[in-house]
């Protein structure tokens, strides 16, 4: 959807409500409910634009992100475009350079920029995650202080699918995960309810849906205090005292020390199969090994390799390898190749290359990340250097 149309509503839209207190709250809303608020390049440039502007605005006290209509909050990215890139980079004289992709290299950089500033965002900063919470999507929420999901959450980092891994921060905040869970919602893509959101890290509160409304309506009568930290106080008791009294354990849960085992083989070939020794276990598990044996086997072990290897770099040091990683993808036959068996023939037969596993070697991995710049020319070197909204 592109504004260029003037009859075309914007693909996001943004408003102010009044606080009591004299401030103001600032509300996104992804607006493209028929591709479920898939992120396109405008929308992730209008969000910067906007929520810079907020973040420097004494009038506002707290911003809210949401998703048009009640099916998904962002069930990630726009992947056509990108498709096309990525053919008509893999047929130009500059294949073998990455920063070639240039629409590629906008793409994700101006993504996980938007993600940054999400996450050191210096306001409270809400998101509703109701229904659908996929890919980019979840790097939007993940970067926000106070992460509400519903009773309708359906969430998943499904890259595995397309040839990629779980981007946009996730080699961050799936490796923060309890135990090795981030490994194993990386190789099997199983969608999380509330309850596994919640107790993965990737969420903070339920509230039921039907219940948005009086939860908005809490917020426009508080009196937000200046002070970040007591409005994001604030924000977390008004929340918790709109949540559900508990939430049910989900199979991530119940099955931690299953999955703990399996995933903590230090040979990564070793941990797939250990993965695919789950599917018995019951219809849940049989899901996620479907997904993992039909997934590209480059990106599988790319996707253990990445969070791994930068557990304990910063955020910006995250940011940065995952560019590098998300264009060597883009490089790569998998990318366009997933998107294509997925999105465009949609006969979801991929043809993915290397075709399995044991036949990815070490060189292959350690090919995604070397990066082509200097630390100093990096697309994404000042990242942890200015102030969040400057």
């Amino acid at each position: 959807m592109s504004t260029e149309n003037p009859a075309a509503p914007p693909p996001v839209l943004f408003r102010e409500m009044p606080t009591a207190g004299g401030g103001r709250l600032g509300i996104a809303c992804l607006n493209a409910e028929k591709s479920l608020n898939s992120l396109t390049l405008e929308m992730i440039d209008l969000l910067w634009q906007q929520m810079s502007t907020w973040a420097r605005d004494p009038g506002i006290a707290l911003v809210m992100l949401e998703g048009a209509g009640d099916r998904a909050f962002c069930a990630g990215a726009d992947l056509t475009r990108l498709h096309a890139a990525c053919l008509a980079h893999h047929a130009s004289a500059a294949r073998d350079d990455i920063r070639a992709n240039t629409y590629a290299l906008d793409f994700f950089s101006r993504e996980y920029r938007l993600d940054y500033l999400l996450h050191t965002y210096p306001k409270p900063l809400l998101c509703w995650g109701q229904g659908v919470v996929m890919g980019g999507g979840m790097g939007l929420m993940a970067g926000c202080s106070h992460r509400v999901v519903t009773d309708q959450l359906r969430l998943a980092m499904p890259e595995i699918n397309i040839g990629l891994f779980p981007d946009v921060g996730g080699s961050w905040f799936l490796a923060r995960a309890p135990g090795h869970t981030g490994i194993f919602l990386a190789l099997t893509a199983c969608q999380l309810g509330a309850g596994d959101a919640i107790f993965a890290g990737l969420a903070d509160v339920c509230i039921p849906h039907a219940r948005k409304a009086e939860v908005l309506q809490a917020i426009v009568a508080q009196t937000w205090p200046e002070q970040p930290t007591a409005a994001r106080q604030l924000l977390s008791s008004l929340l918790n005292a709109h949540a559900m009294a508990s939430v049910s354990d989900g199979p991530l849960r119940k099955h931690l020390d299953l999955i703990n085992a399996a995933c903590s083989a230090p040979d990564p070939l070793a941990a797939i199969e250990a993965v695919r020794g789950l599917k018995a276990q019951d219809e849940w598990f049989a899901r996620g090994v479907a997904t993992l044996e039909a997934g590209s086997p480059s990106t599988a072990l790319l996707s253990i390799a990445l969070q791994r290897r930068l557990k304990r770099c910063s955020l910006a040091e995250v940011f940065r390898a995952e560019l590098v990683a998300a264009l060597t993808c883009a490089a790569k036959p998998d990318l366009a190749e997933g998107i294509r068996a997925l999105l465009i023939d949609k006969d979801r037969k991929p043809r993915w290359s290397p075709a399995s596993t044991g036949t990815v070697d070490d060189a292959w991995v350690e090919g995604y990340f070397r990066s082509p710049w200097t630390a100093e020319a990096h697309p994404l070197r000042d990242l942890g250097q200015a102030v969040a909204g400057t």
